[in-house]
């Protein structure tokens, strides 16, 4: 609203000593309406302008109300027609219940662009301002006693003039002088004139100045002119004494506007400045008191105050820049002057920021894990403090205080506190870090602020370490006679991660021939399933896999446990013939070599060490035997005469403990020498002999045939029997071959045999060829004792995962392998002749991250062999799955005033992927970010204000906000996220227009709603809350604002012909903020007063008109009618009286012409009624017309014939 310098000084407005001259300062550029002052002497009198003494112009400038007293502004100004400035204004005053009367003189100044004002023509010093004729209370008397109370003028001085400040009043007559102390009286006699009265001149006096005063003081009740005679008016006498009137110039300051800047937190009395005006004057008038008032915001003036004498501008209290940085004053400069003059000047406060807060982190203490082995530069999060200081002590610095040793992996942006990784955190070294965060604002005055705050950082396990077996390799010793379910092992691998990642689980890879071990998944534990035989297999490699429970897990498959198998003599030796018997020619030499005792043991070592020793022997034996060997040779000359048959038993010992042992039968016959050779029936035998066959199998009978009588032919295996596979017995009808220990087919697939055949002198030998087959022996071995193998998730249905084999050192179907999986996996099929492992429906890695199959190869032998290996499938993470936000909408509030970077919400989203398919970020780009009134912390999900907020400009801010993975391709889920912006009282009330115009129909009933001023204010509830009220020009109180919806109450008769237009000033409030607005109330006018006119007359001249062409055609005249409704239009028109036409009246004008009918035989003198109509109103009145012979013009002036 532009600022409108007021050009009135007077008095009764301004706080300026009660005495001075009684002058009014107006200017040219004044509405009706305004108001400038009030001259009321309280209640019982009544006010007009004296419209005698008072020249016409100036009445139209001013006008008064009769109740009160109000003087106002009624009339625009124009200067170039002003014949005097300044102009004298008069003011009656008159008391209702007395004769008593006052008469108040003002100098009328006005103030323009093109006014001229004659300051030096002045009235003569002593001319009276205010007039009285009071009747006194006393009662007439020649000499008034002491202390008697004649007359206090302060009672009958405008109540604008009476200050609480103590007053002299001195009066003086003809020959008599009389001295008012505050109203006492000082005794003396006094004169009466013949009237009864005393004419007084007295001269009312404060410390500042003085006014005089011309008094008629009445003694009885006898009625008084009722006014003032122009000689009472006039100079008085010689104890009149000229004033002299000093120039009076305004005070000025040397700027319009100032700006200061005051440091906050200084104590109560703190200078500002100071503010000087300059005025020229001499006297009091020079004299210039100050005064300030807050703009804008009615708070400021709680907190500064000004030196009336000085100008200086001190503190009031300790100011804070954080609660009103800003304060605005409007300073005025007043003078003493008559009138006082004034000068304003602005003044804006700045309050400097002294650094008098600290940093305030949002959280004392933060939370936040992370995954170990993310990779170097990752965001953790992001720290932020706040700092209610100005920006030059709020320019936040951060650094992390701790971070020597542990905490060397982190670093700290210092200007945005985003902490990052600098080294990647290993779980295992470190689960936890604390760091200690400060934030320093750098202020100046008095020095930094700095606050901390404590971060811990926890480190989320990833199953980056395999299991570690606590020994390379395990071996132990079991007796083959261990019982079933007994433990004999347990291997131990422990796991550096945690949770499920540690948890370990054992499996047997591999080397479990015939599944005689079972090992505790979850112990290791390695337990005896089926009995061991040493004798069978002597020693097991197991290869254990250690694997943990991450996803996808991990897996050390090289634990090696080697199970020996401690024999235990659990076997008896074995001979392999028996009986065994011989023959022996009766003349062989000492020494010879009669049979070879043969035993085996399947004991090993010393179990299996072997002695042997001759039982049952009679005495002269002629035998003995080799005790290690076994060979039983003659020990003395035979003789077949004496002895021919000799029969004893061998008995085979082992060195087990205890000692085992078995005997045979042996017997020896003693033959003659004799000349036919054995010979056997057939040369060359072959056969085919399974290698599984068991030992003791007989495997071939054959014979030979010698012609000696009474031979005995014995048999012998003499070559070829290789490793003692093969043994013979000699029977009556021929040779036993049997099979004496297990074949291998892989060793020895034929044995060519000579057997000899001999009588005791003579032999023959035989070939014996015998082919071992292939019996199912050996079984499947895959090629590695365990597979380990990758497929993602997104592979089709089909493919192939991996092809595993096995061979078999069987041949034939013994070496034929099927495959078959264990368990039924529905994921996977594997094809029984290729090994070849594929899917047969989708993979989800979410579901499960790896599948452990147990692959069976089975030959096709009989019995059926088979071996076991193990497949492990890791399930590769496809980024198949998009991030999903925890909350379908997400909401938040945040006040408008917040400071950039507030945080208002953090939203969070879960990816069932795994590493950077899993790992998620967040972002608004591609969303909505409120057109950049947020940001969001990519790792953190933290939304934050990006600046300041206005939410009278958006209340509700509909933000898009989208989690994205690291996959490639990258997917991402966007959320909606609300903010509600939340209201402070930060605008003032606004109205629709600085000056508002109020059209009000006079008349309109006391009480009525004439008008509804609005307002309006952006913020919201509470905030938005309006309350109105009148603040100036409502002297006296014809209005009344309804406080909380600004209806317009008239609180008197509105009168269109007393008053046009008022002009109020109205200010709407939202404490402390308030607003104010110009309103200017016109009132229409309605026909409520009747047309005024009064009879007059129309006196003319004779014309005739046959003799001059200057007869008056055009408008002589108008009817005198007056209508105080300004909006009524007068009709006019002849009620009676002109039948003759002697008048042509304009019915719409009242303009009157005279008829070219009138000569000199009409009458000379007619009475007409005229009737002027407005609107419903009429009025009467009667127009003589005289006519003196000839036409008459309409002016009253007599014209000579």
């Amino acid at each position: 609203m532009e600022l409108q310098i007021i050009w009135l000084w007077t008095c009764f407005l301004s706080h300026i000593p009660v005495f001075a001259f009684f002058d009014v300062h107006v200017s040219d550029h004044f509405q009706p309406g305004v108001v400038l002052g009030n001259v009321s002497l309280g209640r019982g009198w009544i006010y007009q302008i004296d419209r005698t003494l008072t020249p016409k112009y100036v009445r139209h400038i001013f006008n008064i109300e009769r109740q009160h007293g109000i003087v106002y502004f009624s009339g625009k100004v124009n200067c170039a027609k002003l014949p005097k400035n300044p102009a004298p204004l008069y003011i009656q005053i008159q008391s209702i219940t007395s004769e008593n009367f006052i008469l108040i003189n003002f100098n009328t100044f006005v103030h323009g662009q093109n006014c001229l004002i004659k300051y030096r023509s002045k009235s003569a010093e002593g001319k009276p301002e205010i007039y009285m004729n009071v009747l006194s209370k006393v009662s007439t008397s020649p000499c008034v006693s002491t202390s008697i109370l004649l007359l206090n003028i302060y009672e009958h001085l405008p109540l604008f003039t009476r200050q609480p400040h103590s007053y002299r009043s001195s009066c003086t007559g003809g020959n008599w002088k009389a001295v008012f102390d505050n109203g006492s009286f000082s005794p003396n006699c006094l004169q009466f004139n013949e009237r009864n009265e005393l004419d007084l001149l007295c001269k009312v006096q404060n410390l500042w100045n003085y006014t005089t005063v011309r008094v008629k003081l009445r003694f009885n009740s006898l009625r008084s002119h009722a006014m003032f005679t122009d000689r009472d008016l006039g100079r008085l006498d010689s104890l009149t004494k000229r004033k002299k009137r000093n120039v009076n110039t305004a005070p000025q300051f040397q700027l319009p506007n100032y700006q200061v800047s005051v440091p906050e937190n200084e104590p109560a009395g703190t200078r500002v400045i100071t503010l000087k005006a300059l005025d020229t004057d001499n006297g009091d008038a020079g004299e210039v008191v100050y005064d300030m008032e807050a703009l804008f915001d009615s708070r400021s003036n709680k907190y500064f105050q000004i030196n009336l004498q000085t100008g200086s501008i001190t503190t009031l209290q300790p100011l804070d820049r954080e609660v009103k940085d800003t304060h605005v004053f409007k300073v005025i400069a007043t003078d003493n002057g008559i009138p006082k003059r004034s000068a304003t000047a602005y003044l804006t406060v700045t309050i400097s920021d002294t650094n008098d807060h600290g940093p305030v982190f949002e959280q004392t203490e933060y939370r936040v894990s992370i995954r170990e082995n993310v990779e170097v530069g990752f965001e953790v999060l992001t720290i932020r403090a706040t700092d209610g200081d100005a920006p030059s002590n709020a320019n936040m610095i951060y650094k992390i205080v701790n971070e020597e040793e542990d905490n060397a992996g982190f670093e700290i942006d210092p200007r945005n506190g985003l902490v990052k990784i600098r080294v990647r955190p290993d779980r295992e070294t470190l689960t936890q870090y604390l760091l200690i965060v400060e934030a320093n604002d750098q202020g100046k005055d008095p020095g930094p602020r700095s606050a901390t705050a404590t971060v811990y950082i926890s480190v989320e396990d990833e199953n980056d370490n395999y299991p570690q077996f606590s020994e390379k390799r395990y071996v132990v010793q079991v007796l083959e006679s261990v019982a079933v379910n007994t433990k004999v092992a347990q291997v131990k691998a422990t796991d550096k991660d945690e949770g499920n990642n540690a948890k370990v689980h054992y499996s047997i890879v591999s080397g479990n021939v015939k599944g005689q071990f079972y090992i505790h998944s979850p112990t290791g534990d390695i337990e005896i399933i089926n009995p061991l035989d040493y004798e069978i297999i002597r020693e097991y490699n197991l290869r254990i896999k250690a694997q943990d429970g991450g996803r996808p897990p991990l897996i050390n498959g090289t634990g090696i446990v080697v199970v020996q198998v401690v024999d235990v003599n659990d076997n008896a030796p074995m001979f392999v013939s028996t009986p065994f018997q011989a023959t022996v020619l009766e003349n062989v030499a000492i020494g010879y070599s009669v049979i070879h005792i043969q035993a085996i043991d399947a004991d090993s070592g010393d179990n299996s060490h072997l002695e042997y020793r001759l039982t049952d022997m009679a005495p002269g034996f002629p035998f003995t035997i080799n005790n290690s060997t076994g060979w039983i040779t003659v020990s003395v000359e035979l003789d077949r005469e004496t002895t021919d048959f000799y029969t004893f038993g061998v008995e085979a010992v082992d060195h087990g403990f205890p000692a085992m042992s078995s005997t045979a039968s042996v017997s020896v016959t003693v033959l003659d020498v004799n000349d036919n050779v054995p010979t056997f029936t057939q040369r060359l035998y072959s056969l085919k002999i399974n290698e599984d066959a068991v030992v003791g199998t007989s495997v071939l009978a054959l014979s030979a045939i010698d012609r000696d009588a009474n031979s005995v032919v014995t048999y012998q295996i003499s070559s070829g029997n290789t490793r003692n596979r093969f043994a013979i017995t000699s029977q009556t009808a021929g040779g036993v071959i049997t099979l004496a220990l297990l074949l291998d087919y892989k060793q020895e697939r034929q044995f060519v045999l000579t057997v000899t055949a001999s009588d005791g002198t003579r032999y023959d030998t035989a070939q014996v060829f015998i082919n071992v087959t292939d019996a199912n022996t050996h079984r499947p071995v895959f090629q590695s004792a365990n597979y380990q193998v990758m497929i993602s998730e997104d592979q089709p249905v089909g493919s192939t995962v991996v092809v595993i084999s096995a061979t078999d050192e069987d041949t034939g179907e013994n070496a034929r392998i099927s495959y078959v999986m264990e368990d039924n996996v529905p994921q996977f099929k594997i094809n029984p002749d290729t090994g070849g492992i594929t899917t047969q429906i989708e993979i989800d890695y979410e579901d499960q991250a790896s599948y452990t199959l147990a692959i069976i190869a089975c030959d096709n032998g009989i019995p059926q062999k088979s071996d076991t290996t193990y497949v492990e499938i890791i399930i590769l993470d496809a980024n198949d799955n998009a991030p999903q936000f925890l909350r379908d909408i997400y909401q938040g509030t945040v006040f408008e005033d917040a400071a950039v970077y507030t945080s208002v919400l953090q939203i969070s989203a879960s990816d069932r992927d795994s590493g950077s398919n899993g790992r998620l970020s967040y972002t608004f780009q591609g969303g909505d970010d409120g057109e950049g009134d947020f940001i969001i912390e990519p790792y953190s999900g933290i939304i934050r204000t990006a600046r300041k907020l206005d939410r009278e400009n958006v209340p509700v801010y509909n933000l898009k906000a989208f989690a994205v993975d690291k996959g490639v391709p990258p997917l991402k889920a966007a959320v909606d996220v609300h903010v509600s912006i939340l209201d402070i009282n930060d605008n003032a009330p606004v109205f629709e227009k600085d000056e508002l115009y109020v059209c009000v129909v006079e008349n309109s009933p006391v009480g009525s709603v004439v008008a509804r001023i609005t307002a309006t204010d952006p913020d919201e509830g509470t905030n938005a809350q309006i309350l109105f009220q009148i603040v100036e020009g409502n002297v006296p109180e014809v209005f009344q604002l309804d406080i909380f919806n600004g209806d317009l109450i008239a609180l008197t008769d509105l009168d269109y012909e007393s008053k046009m237009a008022y002009t109020i000033v109205v200010q709407a409030t939202s404490a402390p903020l308030v607003s104010r607005a110009i309103v200017h109330i016109r009132l229409l006018d309605v026909n409520d007063n009747s047309p005024v006119l009064r009879d007059f007359e129309i006196i003319f001249n004779n014309y005739i008109t046959n003799r001059s062409n200057s007869f008056p055609a055009g408008v002589i005249g108008k009817v005198p009618a007056q209508d105080p409704d300004v909006s009524d239009k007068l009709h006019y028109s002849f009620v009676e009286g002109n039948e003759l036409s002697l008048l042509i009246l304009n019915q719409d004008t009242g303009d009157l012409r005279l008829s070219r009918d009138l000569d000199n035989n009409r009458p000379l003198e007619a009475t007409m009624k005229i009737s002027v109509t407005a609107g419903c109103t009429a009025n009467w009145f009667a127009c003589p017309a005289e006519g003196l012979g000839g036409w008459s013009s309409l002016v009253s002036i007599p014209v000579a014939r």
